[in-house]
């Protein structure tokens, strides 16, 4: 009889031990991640321009909203969350009374570093990168980066300023997705973030534009 008990007892002690120091793992949000690139990349591409030759970019966006408003003096919006609960399970709630954990966990993207950085890229987009992407020259790398693919395509006397436009875009691409991360708490979820928002900037990329397949060939929209 003694020999069961102890048998039992051995099985029970890691548990046990294991109870006493839980940690529950915060996952990936990954539908709140999405929602998040789907309203920054909007607010830098902005809409088409109409037939009627109505302007449109940044001022239908919302980085407009938030440099007027801060020319103004007035007060901008609060940092927009996207919320996120989860529920997974407890291998050890059968011993200590609790079968599930929940934790909320929020996704920003309106700090002041990204608002600052989201803000160069919709002036900048608007004003060099979509008359290159208009043109055929550049396109959306499948890294979240943008590309220079047809420099043919630029006139040789801009061929230099698309190059200095390029590579501040992708230093501020490099710089928003890393500042995401860290703003919500997880500086590793850097890839994860870059991978969305690279699907994302192919998603709202229009009729014409190009663009890198998963395989790194070139596709036209």
């Amino acid at each position: 009889m003694r020999q069961p008990l102890l048998k039992l007892s051995a099985l029970l002690l890691p548990v046990a031990l294991l109870a006493s120091c839980v940690t529950i793992n915060v996952y990936f949000p990954a539908a709140e991640a999405q929602k998040a690139a789907e309203e920054f990349v909007e607010d830098v591409i902005g809409e088409a321009p109409a037939d009627s030759g109505g302007s449109a970019g940044i001022e239908n966006g919302e980085a407009a909203r938030f440099v007027a408003a801060s020319v103004e003096g007035r007060d901008v919006a609060p940092p927009r969350v996207f919320s996120h609960t989860e529920t997974r399970f407890d291998p050890v709630g059968f011993f200590i009374g609790s079968a599930m954990a929940q934790e909320n966990v929020d996704i920003r993207i309106r700090t002041p570093a990204i608002q600052a950085i989201q803000t160069r890229m919709a002036e900048r987009f608007q004003g060099t990168l979509a008359p290159l992407f208009d043109a055929g020259a550049m396109g959306f790398g499948n890294d979240g980066l943008v590309v220079l693919r047809d420099p043919a395509k630029v006139p040789l006397a801009q061929r230099t300023a698309a190059n200095q436009a390029v590579a501040e875009e992708n230093r501020d691409r490099n710089a928003v997705y890393r500042e995401i991360a860290v703003a919500n708490g997880h500086p590793e979820w850097e890839t994860q973030i870059r991978q969305i928002f690279a699907k994302e900037w192919v998603a709202q990329a229009r009729a014409g534009w190009w663009y890198q397949d998963s395989a790194g060939a070139w596709k036209q929209k």
